[in-house]
């Protein structure tokens, strides 16, 4: 089984989750370090996976997409194309870096895509099952229960996954399985700045969805002209976001051809650089969380 890891999602999470006031002997925080490795030892306990690669946000806001919908994630610039990340969570990035490649756990950014999009194209090219570990529903788009491919949710933590398939996508939005692209598209989201169709909501995106069932079947029938199947002023919102509507799917869809680099996804069962990885742990006050991963990986 491969489990591709939304890893940007993941050290926020540990970022927020664990205090600030867990530092490396030298007084930097590694609260995110630390948090994101004990996360990796209990995925890899709980779920078995036979190959793994921790997904980069190569480029957090792509031009592609940006050139599409210029809102997309303008909220979250801090100056000219850099995130704005919390002061005490960016120097811990490059740990968290250097530890992963001294582990041996596969590293994965693409120039130009976020790491849903390298996740997009693992998930697209595996031939077998497929576990993505997320905070991010965006890649509930990716759900396919004939691969099998699912997502690990981590919104009630990482010890309480939700365990989001066809069925989950169903209950949870009333929609087809693998429409959540779509329904996501009309409905919008503001947290990635993305406007989502004026006046079109949760339960009116879902019933467009289930009616048409799809998005591009929902523009054709829009252009045709007709009324059949639009809820009552529907038809009017949607023709005024036409040109939104054009270009969204672009920016909402995950890339599932990025040029991902030739890697060993393989889970290493020992440390690919030992001597380097005991720096790391010296320097940062590592031992802990990493001998728990490295049982976890040896199990």
């Amino acid at each position: 089984m491969l489990m591709l890891l939304d890893t940007p999602s993941l050290y926020f999470r540990a970022f927020y989750g664990v205090p600030e006031s867990v530092t490396s002997p030298d007084g930097m925080p590694v609260n995110a370090v630390r948090g994101l490795l004990d996360m990796i030892a209990t995925l890899v306990r709980q779920h078995s996976p036979t190959q793994i690669v921790a997904c980069m946000d190569a480029d957090w806001r792509p031009a592609f997409r940006v050139a599409a919908i210029p809102s997309y994630k303008a909220h979250r610039v801090a100056t000219g194309d850099e995130e704005e990340v919390p002061d005490t969570l960016a120097p811990q990035v490059p740990v968290i870096e250097e530890v992963l490649d001294a582990l041996g756990i596969a590293r994965v950014g693409v120039a130009g895509y976020e790491a849903d999009d390298v996740i997009g194209t693992y998930a697209t090219a595996a031939t077998g099952a497929v576990d993505i570990v997320t905070g991010d529903r965006d890649l509930f788009q990716l759900v396919d229960d004939e691969k099998p491919c699912r997502a690990l949710y981590t919104v009630r933590g990482i010890r309480n996954l939700q365990i989001v398939d066809e069925a989950f996508v169903r209950e949870k939005y009333g929609i087809p399985g693998r429409a959540y692209a779509d329904f996501a598209t009309l409905r919008g989201d503001p947290s990635d700045g993305l406007p989502g169709v004026a006046g079109i909501g949760d339960k009116t995106a879902a019933a467009l969805i289930t009616r048409f069932g799809s998005l591009s079947a929902l523009v054709a029938a829009l252009d045709d002209g007709g009324a059949d199947g639009f809820p009552a002023g529907a038809r009017n919102k949607l023709a005024a976001a036409r040109d939104y509507l054009e270009v969204a799917p672009a920016v909402v869809r995950v890339a599932r051809d990025a040029p991902v680099p030739d890697a060993d996804i393989t889970l290493p069962a020992a440390p690919r650089d030992p001597e380097r990885l005991i720096a790391l742990s010296e320097k940062h006050g590592l031992d802990s969380p990493l001998n728990r991963l490295l049982a976890a990986l040896t199990q």
